[in-house]
């Protein structure tokens, strides 16, 4: 199965929507991890305020919101 992961922020407005939308296009497709990147400060540097940011792999698939496109194109990517 698939692992998509989210780098996200408590507290995040925009980390809660892209999560809310992308749960139900996952669901049986793929599993999400959703990582803190206060907690590791290689993921502070990386990602910073550009969050939510959505992977697959080291490939970014969404920033800041769900390109429900490019979530879908990966999930129809997967074997």
């Amino acid at each position: 199965m698939l692992d998509l992961v989210v780098y996200s922020r408590r507290g995040c407005h925009l980390c809660e929507l892209m999560l809310e939308e992308l749960l139900p296009l996952c669901r049986g497709r793929a599993t999400v991890r959703v990582l803190d990147v206060d907690s590791r400060d290689d993921w502070r540097q990386a990602y910073g305020n550009r969050i939510p940011v959505l992977c697959s792999g080291d490939r970014e698939v969404s920033v800041a919101r769900l390109d429900r496109d490019a979530v879908l194109a990966v999930l129809g990517a997967s074997p």
